[in-house]
């Protein structure tokens, strides 16, 4: 058992358990020797012992070892302490896709295109090193505070080569995510991935997964032979370009497909474009239900028997793992395995030798190789084809640095492709330059600028800190924009460069009055950031002298050097001077003579010789 504080190979010290998985337990650890936060996941103590799991789980780290793309969570270490089987990688700090999709239901179409952006960009750089991952799902990717996504747990992926494009695998993944060619057991391609990708596109924009049911069986039926429901009956504001690159991606046959997760990126890039929000609904050019109807049918006597409460994996009762079965034939038998790979071999040339030879020597019709249209104007390249024995389907446009406006970019298929006669060809003529004008992006988050600015238009874009010119303003991120290099309304093209500028903030501030902060405490802060300190003093008998009573600045608000801090300090109320007594007014009794008495305005009785009123 692992526990807290434990050191795997005396260097990785266990802080906490991150994540439990069929195969492995993951966890957060510390790399004592280069100082870093990193993820640990440890081969299950049940699994260890099994040779057929440890194999699969040293897969994992050579599959993976060899990918070094930002997209793609990197590979440290591997190894085995004590019987615990290991793999060390990058720690991710940020949630999984499937977390922040319970959190807001649905993704904005900008947030979802630059996500599947990123993710078919880290697909490709696998499949290059022929490497397919077999369980894509959003559970698998992680986000960053910043929207970069990472790919994790290439534990089931494989890497193939050119005897091994055939081979079945079991089906180890979600079921929500599921090809139909990986349920009916005909093993993975690169194109089983891209199905996986249409599906996770697909919940993005809508929030829920396109199909549903009561057990695992019942939902890869539904895979195989129900046709995935329109975005747009939900959602009417989702352009037919989106809708277009999920329906191609999830086709059920592969042949509809995209042919790599290349092309299905370089779609994306393109899907906001003004020529492509109402495009044609994409059409399949061959039958999609070219299913297995016998393995249809005993599924659905599996669906009726299926009791399990889970059907979130679907486990290997559908297909069996032969790469496991090859792995054990080795150990029990060499001589089996020569036989199965002189087989695969045999058969593989005998497909070679009917492709290249015979097929074309039975075709009707002639190869000819496309010409080179490049450059010419599009009537030009027209006749061009049609004299070389093509028809031109339709012209379509596309933008470009090199070629002049309405000028031939390329064709489909492509110069120099040896294609039969009278195969249709799509021209691309130019637009020219791609530009856009910039808008005012003040007050946005400036990782979302950059992230949309360079994945949509290829812009270069940096994020400066600045002194902001508005000093008494208050900001609560520091993200925010608040100027750029080039104005709004500024035409940039693919390439050109921008600065986002943000404020250079360091700290924030403290709740000074009720943390019962002294003068002397605020003098000294302001001092240490430089800033401008504007002191009002209220005379008040509800604080004791120096306390501070309010401050101009919210607690918990950005300090930006410069900035002027107003606060009212509580001082002493001056004491008022007494006032000056009355003297005391004399009566008429108190005069005794004649004068006195007249003098103060009393009258003088001459009989009495008394002063009186």
């Amino acid at each position: 058992m692992i526990t807290k504080g434990q050191k795997i190979n005396d260097r990785y010290e266990i802080v906490r358990s991150i994540g439990e998985g069929g195969m492995a337990n993951v966890y957060l650890g510390y790399d004592t020797i280069l100082d870093r936060n990193v993820a640990i996941k440890v081969l299950r103590g049940d699994l260890s012992n099994d040779e057929k799991f440890v194999r699969r789980f040293q897969r994992e780290a050579l599959s993976a070892s060899s990918l070094a793309h930002p997209n793609i969570v990197e590979m440290y270490d591997v190894g085995e302490d004590d019987g615990l089987y290991y793999i060390v990688m990058e720690y991710i700090e940020g949630k999984t896709l499937k977390q922040l999709l319970k959190k807001r239901g649905t993704l904005t179409l900008s947030e979802a295109i630059d996500i599947m952006s990123q993710l078919t960009d880290g697909m490709a750089h696998a499949h290059d090193s022929y490497i397919i991952h077999r369980d894509l799902k959003p559970q698998n990717i992680m986000i960053k505070d910043d929207g970069q996504i990472k790919i994790t747990d290439f534990g089931i992926a494989m890497a193939l080569n050119s005897t091994q494009l055939t081979q079945t695998n079991s089906v180890m993944g979600s079921v929500h995510y599921l090809p139909p060619e990986q349920a009916s057991g005909k093993g993975c391609t690169i194109k089983s991935d891209i199905y996986s990708m249409g599906i996770i596109f697909y919940e993005l924009l809508s929030g829920s997964l396109p199909f549903k049911g009561d057990n695992a069986v019942e939902i890869a039926l539904k895979h195989m032979r129900e046709p995935l429901p329109r975005l747009r009956d939900e959602n009417e504001a989702i352009p037919q370009s989106i809708e277009n690159i999920v329906k191609r991606a999830t086709a059920k046959n592969p042949k509809n497909r995209y042919d790599s997760a290349r092309s299905m990126h370089e779609d994306l890039l393109t899907a906001l474009d003004d020529d492509r929000m109402d495009e044609p609904e994409y059409q399949y050019k061959y039958p999609e239900n070219e299913t297995d109807t016998k393995r249809i049918k005993k599924l659905e006597e599996t669906a009726k028997l299926e009791t399990t409460d889970d059907p979130t994996d679907f486990v290997t009762e559908i297909t069996g793992d032969l790469v496991d079965e090859v792995e054990e034939a080795v150990d029990k038998n060499s001589k089996k395995l020569i036989i199965i790979l002189a087989s695969i071999f045999g058969a593989s040339a005998l497909l070679l030798i009917t492709l290249f030879f015979i097929v074309p020597a039975l075709s009707h019709k002639k190869a000819v190789k496309v010409p080179d249209c490049e450059k010419l104007k599009v009537s030009q390249c027209e006749k061009k084809l049609q004299k070389a024995g093509f028809e031109v389907k339709e012209i379509k446009t596309t933008f470009s640095a090199k070629i002049k406006k309405n000028r031939v970019v390329k064709t489909n298929p492509a110069k120099g492709r040896s294609v039969k006669k009278g195969t249709a060809v799509i021209i691309y003529k130019s637009k020219g330059d791609e530009t856009i004008k910039l808008e005012d992006y003040k007050g946005q988050n400036a990782i979302e600028i950059k992230t949309r600015l360079e994945t949509k238009y290829g812009l270069v874009v940096t994020i400066e800190k600045k002194e902001p010119e508005d000093k008494n303003k208050e900001y609560n991120d520091d993200n925010e924009v608040i100027g750029q290099s080039l104005e709004k309304g500024t035409k940039v093209k693919k390439g050109d460069s921008l600065v986002l500028y943000t404020p250079n903030i360091v700290d924030k501030f403290p709740d000074m009055a009720g943390e019962g902060w002294s003068l002397s405490d605020v003098e000294a802060f302001c001092n240490k950031y430089e800033l401008v300190l504007d002191k009002v003093e209220q005379e008040t008998s509800g604080y004791s002298p120096g306390t501070i009573i309010s401050q101009s600045r919210t607690a918990g608000t950005t300090i930006i050097k410069g900035t002027t801090l107003r606060i009212v300090v509580a001082v002493k109320p001056k004491e008022q001077p007494k006032p000056t007594p009355k003297p005391e007014e004399k009566k008429a009794s108190d005069y005794t003579t004649q004068t006195d008495c007249e003098k103060a305005g009393f009258s003088w009785d001459t009989e009495t010789e008394k002063c009186s009123e």
